[in-house]
C-alpha cells in the first residue's frame, strides 16, 4: 500500500464502492440468499465486469465491520486495529479530545437470573433510545473526576464517551456477544487501565438502577482512543464522500478523510444523495445497512427481498456513467448462521477497461470463477484506482 500511495495520481474519473453490507451468504436447500433473490440489474452488470471473491482481513477470519471496511478503503486491518467506539462517536457527530475513552453500548434486556435474553433490546425505535439516553444523562454526569457523555445511536445503540484524566482502554468488553449468557464483568486488562474499568463498573451499575424493561441493561465493547490516520485525499489523491445512515459507517469515513454527505433513511434516499452530490466528489462510498441487520436476525427471505431491492436501484446508478464501479459486501452475514461469518465477500468490478469474465450472474459461486480469483479486500482501492488511470507507472 506504500507503493501505491507513491504512484497515487488525480485526474477526473469517477470511482464508485457500493457496499451491500453482509453480502454474502451461506445455503439454506441448498442456495444461499444472493442465489435465491432476482437481481436482473446485478447479473446484466456482471456480465459486462471481472469478478472475484474478497476476504477482509484473512482467509477464515470472521471480520468485525470496522477492520473490514477498513480494509475496503485501503487501510491494513491488522495494523490499524480502530476501536468500534470512536467509529460509533465520530458517526454521531461527537467530538473526541485526549482524555476520552470512547465506547459503542448496546441497549438489552437481561432476565431476573441476570441473563441477557436480546442484546438488542427488541431493536427499540431510535425514539425510544433517545428518550433513556436522556434518563441515562439526568441520573449519569459524573463518576468520581470522570464526566460521563452520552449520545443515542440507531434503534438499540448507544454511544458514551468517559472523558478524564488517567484513562486507557485495555479492559475487558461486557457484551458476551450471544444471548443466553450474563453480561462480562468489566476488568482492567492491564494495570494503567485499573481506572477506567472501576469506573465504567459503576456506570453499569447506576445504569441498571435507572432502566427498565425492554431496555433494562447496558452491554458495551470497542473501548478506544481516538487514532490518527493518513486521508483517503493524502494517500490516494481522491476527494471521497460517504453516503450511509448508520453513525458506525460515517464514523469510519470521518476516520479516513471522507465527507459525509446528509442522506435520508432508504437506499432511495441515498441514490437520490449521490446523484445530488456526483459532480463534487471523484469517489463515493455508498452503503447499505440493513442487508447485515436481516442477516443477523436470521431473517433469510427478508435478506434476499432487500438485495432485490438494491437490484432495483442499480440502473439509476449506472445512469449517472461511474468510470469504475465496485458491488461488494464489507464481509459475509449468513442467516443461517445470525452473524457476521469467514466466508469471502462476492465481488464485482466494473470499468471499460476490464475483459469480461462472460459469467452471466453475480453470486458466490458465480464470484468464485471470476478472472479476479480470492484476493484480499486491502486490493480493492489499489484495483479501482488502475481500472480508474489513477496510478503511474512503476519504474523505468
Amino acid at each position: 500500500m506504500e507503493l501505491i500511495d507513491k504512484l497515487a495520481l488525480k485526474n477526473g474519473r469517477k470511482l464508485l464502492l457500493f457496499v451491500i453490507d453482509g453480502l454474502g451468504g451461506a445455503p439454506r436447500d441448498g442456495k444461499t440468499e444472493l442465489e435465491n433473490a432476482n437481481t436482473p440489474n446485478l447479473n446484466a452488470l456482471a456480465k459486462k465486469s471481472i469478478l472475484g471473491l474478497t476476504d477482509p482481513v484473512s482467509t477464515g477470519i470472521t471480520p468485525g465491520s470496522g477492520p473490514a471496511h477498513l480494509s475496503l478503503f485501503g487501510y491494513d486491518p491488522i495494523k490499524y486495529e480502530i476501536g468500534r467506539g470512536v467509529l460509533e462517536a465520530l458517526g454521531v457527530g461527537m467530538e473526541l479530545t485526549e482524555r476520552d475513552i470512547a465506547v459503542r453500548g448496546n441497549f438489552a434486556t437481561m432476565d431476573e437470573k441476570g441473563i441477557i435474553v436480546d442484546r438488542r433490546a427488541g431493536r427499540i425505535p431510535s425514539e425510544k433510545n433517545k428518550k433513556i439516553c436522556d434518563i441515562l444523562r439526568e441520573h449519569i454526569e459524573k463518576i468520581e473526576d470522570v464526566d460521563i457523555i452520552i449520545h443515542p445511536g440507531k434503534e438499540h445503540r448507544f454511544v458514551v464517551l468517559f472523558r478524564g484524566d488517567g484513562l486507557y482502554p485495555n479492559v475487558l468488553e461486557t457484551d458476551p456477544q450471544e444471548e443466553g449468557n450474563p453480561p462480562i464483568e468489566c476488568k482492567a486488562i492491564t494495570e494503567d487501565s485499573e481506572k477506567t474499568a472501576r469506573i465504567v463498573r459503576e456506570f453499569i451499575k447506576r445504569a441498571k438502577e435507572v432502566l427498565s424493561l425492554p431496555a433494562n441493561m447496558v452491554l458495551l465493547r470497542g473501548f478506544a482512543k481516538y487514532p490518527c490516520l493518513s486521508t483517503m485525499g493524502e494517500r490516494f489523491k481522491l476527494s471521497p464522500a460517504c453516503i450511509a445512515t448508520y453513525p458506525m459507517y460515517k464514523g469510519l469515513a470521518k476516520l479516513v478523510g471522507m465527507e459525509v454527505l446528509k442522506t435520508g433513511d432508504t437506499i432511495y434516499d441515498e441514490a437520490e444523495t449521490l446523484k445530488r452530490n456526483w459532480n463534487n466528489f471523484d469517489f463515493f462510498y455508498f452503503h447499505v445497512k440493513k442487508t447485515d441487520s436481516l442477516g443477523e436476525d436470521g431473517n433469510f427471505d427478508g435478506k434476499v427481498k432487500l438485495i432485490e431491492k438494491v437490484d432495483g436501484i442499480i440502473p439509476e446508478v449506472l445512469s449517472l456513467s461511474p468510470d469504475v464501479m465496485v458491488v461488494t459486501g464489507d464481509h459475509s452475514t449468513p442467516a443461517v448462521l445470525k452473524a457476521h461469518s469467514w466466508h469471502p465477500n462476492p465481488f464485482l468490478l466494473f470499468s471499460e477497461f476490464v475483459i469480461p469474465d462472460g459469467i452471466e450472474s453475480f453470486t458466490e459461486r458465480d464470484c468464485a470463477g471470476g478472472g479476479l480469483g480470492r484476493f484480499p479486500s486491502l486490493d480493492v482501492i489499489p484495483l479501482m484506482l488502475a481500472y480508474g488511470l489513477k496510478l503511474k507507472k512503476y519504474g523505468a
